[in-house]
This record gives C-alpha cells, structure tokens and sequence, in this order.
C-alpha cells in the first residue's frame, strides 16, 4: 500500500512538472513572438495592439494572450498583402512601364536601378518620409482627396477584370472618404470602377473623367446637356456629368471592328470602357505586336474623330475632345465649392502616364500635392512619390489617422 502511494505520488509530481514545462515553454514561445512583433515600425499593429490588449488588474492573461494573438494575425495579414501587392507592382513596372517599349523587358542591371531611383527620389521624395513636413503646411486648409484606382489602389494584374482591391484599402479608403472629400478618376468604365471599390462615400470618374457621378451641384460653366441630375437607392442626388455623349455610337462600332480584326491574335483583350477603349496586349508575343498595332490604326484611320494614347501594356482609343483627368479634378473641384477657395489642398496619387494631367493642373494651380506611385525613375510632373500599392495604402492609413486627429 505504502508502495503504491508513493507511486502515485511520483506520477503526480511528474504530471505537474510537466505542466510546468508545457506553460514555460508557451511563454517562450509569446516571448519571441513579442519581440519580432514590436520590433517591427509598423503602426498598424501597435495602434491595435495598444487598442485591443490593454490589461487591466481583473483581465486573466488567458483573455490577453487571446487578444495579443488576435492583433498578431490581423498584422501578419495586412503585411501578406502589402508583400503581393509590392511584389506585383515591382514586376509588371519593370515589364511595362515604358510606352517606347511596348514587349520588352528592361535591361537595366539591379544596382544602376537602384542608384537611379535613389537619385530620382531626391527630385520625388517619398510622401511617406515627408509626411509630417505635407502635414504642418496642411493644417488650417480643406483637403481633397484623388485617387487613381489600376496601380494604386489595386497592383497591376495580368487579367485587368482580377484587379481586385484588398480589404486593407477599402477600410482605409472608406475612413478617408470620412474625413475629407474623396473621388476616384480612373480609365475604366465608371460601373466597374465602382464594382471593384464597393463604397458609396466617394464619388465616381470613369473612362479618364469622361464619365463622372459627382455632387449634386450643375454648373452654369459647363452644357447642360452633358449633366443630368438623378437619384440613387437611398434617395440620394448626384449628377451624372458625361461630355463625350455624342461618340457614344461611334465608340459601339469601332468596338465590334476591333474585336473583329484582332480575334486571331493571341492575348489581345478589347475591353469596353464606354467612352473609350483599351486595347491590352499584356500577353501578346512580342513578333504580334506590330501585326496589333497596325490593325489598331487601321480601325483608327476610319474614325478621325478619336486618337490613340498609351498606358502600361495598353493602347486606347479616346474621342477628340479636350478633356482628361485634369479637367476632371477640376470640374469635382468646382462642384464641390472649392474651385476659388484659397485655403483647397487637393491631393492626388496615381501611377499612369494620364494621370500627369492631374498632375499639371495642380502644379499650375501652384497649390496641393501631386504623388507619383512609381518603383521606377520616370519623368513626372510629380511633387512627391509612392513605391507601390502597400505604400499607397501606408500613406492613406496615416492621413486618415491626422485628419481624424486635426479636423
């Protein structure tokens, strides 16, 4: 009996030692974890960490490590995304930026890349690292937010219909459509704009400005007949602005011609941005390049009333008419009420070459801030810069966060 007692009495002090040891080991392990999480600069974890995991003398450190790793997941997440985002930035830039070169590749070597971009950031520095200089003149003015969507809010993707924004940028769009007006102007078609940002808060520029919902305000300045008012599912006002109605037609028939001429050349995608046209040849071989273009311009011959422009592995087809993103910013400007108001800052981040039309009607205004989201050198009208989506989504995050402290 004695024997067995002790026995058991063994097995128990080996049970709780090696309870012991499970707990140590786990607060090792919550140890390590801990040091690489706050050793990182990321305020996006600290903020919700020091939000979420706060404890207090009655909060059992079982409910804490569940919060903590909670955070840690959310953390982990936003920094997968900005890890595809930058990856996918940096590979298709060097694959396309350049319009002179529509198939090649680049041949720049890593450190001469480097170097220049180095050297070109001393022209564009970096809006992230300038923040608080951007800020200090900010205050006391009423900002106005403009976005490019393809390259800024979402990474340049192989099939134009799969770029999709992150959950990460619609949160952070959404919180800055709250605290300062907000209007995306993009090249595509304002129903798909709209479809991949799902948000209500912000208004609406499509096919380059040529298609915009904005405030509900018509402007005396601009022909009645290409602003109409109406209401959405709320019961809300907007106007609807379009100023390339009449090529509306036109726009239909070259679309079926085009399809028609180049259906037999692999990897042409024809997408209908309604009032203008992009041609993609993203995966088109290089020796079908010049069969693509000649067909291209062979439609465009026939239609004198449209001209060709190029983005990154894209041509489009636009109608004649004086008018861009740049008028775009300026007509949201004017119906919002800040057309001759002293104390605007609109900024706008984009990465196309048709955003430098934004770019230039802020620099003439000699007011606001044009940023450039480029991994690359290029030539910009461009005050500051961006690298990539997740950079975009860094800088949007921490304006959202001054304007809900400073507004």
């Amino acid at each position: 009996m004695v024997s067995i007692a002790i026995s058991e009495s063994r097995r128990g002090m080996e049970d709780r030692n090696r309870r012991i040891c499970v707990r140590l080991c786990l607060l090792l392990l919550i140890g390590c974890f801990a040091s690489q999480i706050f050793a990182s600069s990321d305020p996006i974890f600290h903020e919700s960490f020091d939000e979420s995991c706060s404890v207090s003398e009655e909060e059992d450190y079982k409910d804490y490590f569940s919060k903590f790793f909670h955070t840690w997941r959310f953390q982990r997440s936003v920094a997968n995304t900005h890890d595809i985002e930058s990856i996918s930035k940096a590979r298709h830039d060097k694959n396309g930026a350049d319009p002179s070169n529509p198939c090649g590749n680049g041949s720049n070597e890593p450190n001469d890349t480097h170097t220049s971009y180095n050297s070109w950031l001393n022209e564009h520095p970096s809006a992230l690292r300038s923040f608080e200089g951007m800020m200090s003149i900010a205050k006391g003015n009423r900002i106005v937010v403009f976005l490019d969507y393809d390259g800024t809010l979402s990474p340049i993707v192989d099939d134009p219909d799969r770029a999709f924004m992150s959950d990460p940028m619609r949160s952070a769009v959404r919180e800055i459509a709250r605290q300062f007006p907000t209007a995306i102007i993009s090249g595509r078609s304002r129903d798909k704009v709209y479809e991949f940002v799902k948000l209500d808060e912000v208004f609406y520029a499509g096919s380059h400005g040529m298609d915009i919902r904005g405030p509900p305000r018509q402007l005396r300045s601009y022909d009645d007949k290409y602003q109409t008012s109406a209401l959405d599912e709320k019961g809300n006002e907007f106007i609807i602005f379009q100023p390339a109605q009449e090529f509306l037609p036109a726009i239909k028939d070259m679309l079926k011609e085009l399809e028609n001429k180049t259906n037999k050349i692999q990897g042409v995608m024809i997408e209908d941005n309604r009032f203008c046209i992009s041609v993609h040849y993203r995966h088109v071989q290089e020796e079908d390049y010049v069969t693509l273009q000649e067909k291209v311009q062979s439609v465009l011959a026939t239609y004198p009333q449209f001209h060709l422009t190029r983005g990154k592995k894209v041509m489009e087809i636009r109608p004649s008419i004086e008018w861009n993103k740049g008028h775009a910013l300026e007509y949201l400007l004017e119906t919002l009420g800040f057309a001759s108001s002293s104390n605007t800052l609109p900024i706008y981040i984009g990465d196309d070459w048709t955003d430098e039309d934004a770019f230039r009607v802020l620099r003439s205004r000699g007011v606001g801030y044009p940023i450039i989201v480029s991994s690359t050198p290029r030539d910009t009208m461009a005050l500051y810069s961006l690298r990539d989506p997740s950079e975009v989504l860094s800088f949007l995050i921490r304006l959202a966060r001054w304007g809900g402290s400073s507004y």
